[in-house]
């Protein structure tokens, strides 16, 4: 089940409405057909619908005239005749300083038949008449109870995606087959939690909030280096890492129809997949951060481009390498959780455990490459910069220099 209550047992919920308020036994006919040809795609593995007609039943007829003329009203009778067999609260009473509810009903032996109605009497008066004198019940078949959606007549339907199709996938299926049956005047909409990944489904809202957080931080990157070209050393780096989750995820997958017992659950791309990217890409851009930094300090004080960005690799290796194995090491609890809530705990597992061990492989190739190119097409937009930033390395080099001849000079002396 839906681990929200209130949005479905976890599979498709669609209710078809009758715009018509036509024959419901015609409707059901419809529903049937509908159903026996969505469960021939290989997408569903299975189409049903609990509403059936077929449920025995009594249909209550009150004899109004009869009612009329022994002076009491049909809603008295139909009352009475609830409280008998279905119960009814009358009153309270106090007993040992508690409250008690009064429930009027009679015993299971005495409504079981028909015969049962001359049993169960109803005021007249001062006197008691039977209810059977004003009412009649005749047996019949029908349904169990009938529902409304949007206050049309509808009949819920739910459906199961197959193993490797998605609900996406089943959704398209019912959206053709819909209209290969059912004719007009008839409509369909979806309940549970399949209403609100409908409503999300056609929308680019994912899309648009992940395009707006990227810009958001390629602005606070560009005030960080005062540069519009340096962040995308940072930001080209990050895409290597969502490819790691996605294709780690995917052997995953893999591994789970080989060893169900061991893998345990299969990763979707839910909520929770998207939450472990999320994270990754901030742990991500911030090794790639730091290889930048480092540098950025290292051209600024003199030293060349690719010297820099060697520097800054070989600097950083280590604390890059015992951050990403113990964010690795970690996640591992993740990964391998059972019991009530691991599917979440192992997709965030396998998402972050997967993109932090390729994203920072690549981030120590990448960053470099992407530095060295946007570094160079800085300085050739501002190269006043650089000359400040060689002539200073030279006056430290020609101190250094000096230093070391005095230095010899001392030994020899």
């Amino acid at each position: 089940p839906g681990m929200s209550p209130g949005d479905g047992m976890g599979s498709i919920e669609r209710n078809l409405q009758d715009k018509n308020g036509g024959d419901k036994a015609t409707f059901l006919s419809y529903t049937q057909d509908f159903l026996n040809r969505v469960s021939q795609h290989p997408e569903v593995m299975r189409a049903m619908t609990s509403y059936a007609r077929n449920f025995p039943q009594l249909l209550v007829e009150v004899d109004a005239a009869q009612c009329k003329r022994a002076g009491i009203s049909p809603s008295l009778v139909l009352s009475t005749l609830g409280s008998y067999c279905g119960g009814a609260y009358v009153s309270n009473m106090n007993q040992f300083g508690h409250v008690y509810r009064v429930m009027l009903q009679a015993t299971e032996k005495s409504r079981l038949t028909q015969e049962d109605l001359s049993n169960m009497y109803v005021r007249n008066g001062a006197d008691m008449a039977p209810i059977s004198e004003f009412v009649k019940l005749t047996p019949m078949l029908g349904p169990e109870i009938d529902t409304r959606f949007n206050l049309f007549s509808s009949i819920m339907c739910n459906l199961m995606p197959n193993a490797g199709y998605s609900s996406t996938d089943v959704m398209r299926v019912v959206e053709e087959e819909f209209h290969n049956v059912f004719p007009s005047g008839f409509g369909y909409e979806y309940g549970g939690i399949s209403r609100e990944e409908n409503e999300m489904r056609g929308s680019y809202a994912t899309i648009v909030i992940y395009m707006v957080c990227a810009f958001l931080i390629f602005l606070i990157l560009s005030c960080l280096y005062e540069s519009f070209l340096v962040p995308w050393s940072i930001i080209l780096s990050v895409p290597a890492g969502v490819l790691g989750s996605v294709g780690f995820a995917w052997l995953w997958n893999q591994g789970y129809a080989v060893l169900p017992m061991v893998f345990g659950c299969k990763i979707d791309n839910n909520i929770y997949l998207q939450t472990g990217i999320i994270m990754l890409i901030g742990l991500l851009s911030k090794t790639a951060i730091l290889i930048t930094e480092f540098a950025l300090e290292r051209r600024r004080k003199g030293m060349g481009i690719v010297e820099a960005a060697y520097a800054a690799c070989e600097a950083r290796l280590r604390p890059i390498l015992m951050t990403v194995l113990t964010m690795i090491i970690g996640m591992v609890p993740l990964m391998v959780s059972t019991g009530a809530g691991s599917h979440s705990n192992r997709t965030i597992g396998v998402t972050v455990i997967g993109g932090m061990f390729v994203g920072t492989l690549a981030i120590l190739f990448t960053v470099p490459v992407f530095f060295i190119l946007t570094e160079w097409l800085q300085e050739k937009i501002r190269p006043v910069m650089v000359e400040e930033a060689d002539q200073q390395f030279l006056k430290e080099r020609e101190h250094s220099l000096k230093a070391k001849q005095e230095a010899e000079a001392e030994h020899e002396d």
